[in-house]
């Protein structure tokens, strides 16, 4: 369970589909969006990345297999250093992150469990827990890479 959840937020992975229906444009904030997002969130990711998106405890530490726990989604976490598309990625199709000492994938694929519409809503919902500034980074990143083309 706790591979399932963590996949189901955040973070990344490799050439895959995107999480939108043919629209190119980041994922803003909306209080709608994110409201939903939030739901979504609490159903699928917060068992492992923490009710709130701070993570799991130790966060930082690795375990006795020499992975790391899911990080936070908040302002303390990294998931606002990376673009929609790729947090997109991470979600639909699960995550091994490239510090962890095994070739285990720790954060599970959702596709097939959360639509992509409801990957941005997550998304969006994320936006809400980072800072300002953070958002403004996260926002040109964004900018920068772009949702590849909707696989149907």
């Amino acid at each position: 369970m706790r591979s399932l959840v963590s996949v189901a937020c955040i973070v990344l992975a490799a050439g895959v589909a995107p999480a939108h229906a043919g629209n190119d444009t980041p994922v803003a904030p909306n209080s709608e969006q994110a409201a939903s997002g939030r739901a979504i969130y609490q159903t699928y990711c917060a068992s492992c990345h923490g009710a709130n998106g701070e993570g799991a405890p130790a966060w930082r530490e690795r375990d006795a297999r020499g992975e790391l726990p899911p990080p936070p989604h908040d302002a303390q976490g990294h998931a606002w250093r990376h673009s929609d598309a790729m947090l997109s990625r991470m979600i639909l199709h699960g995550w091994r992150d490239p510090f962890n000492k095994t070739e285990r994938v720790t954060m599970p694929a959702f596709t097939g469990t959360i639509a992509p519409q409801e990957v941005r809503f997550v998304i969006a919902y994320l936006k809400t827990l980072w800072t300002p500034e953070q958002r403004q980074f996260q926002r040109e990143e964004s900018q920068r890479q772009s949702f590849a083309p909707a696989a149907h």
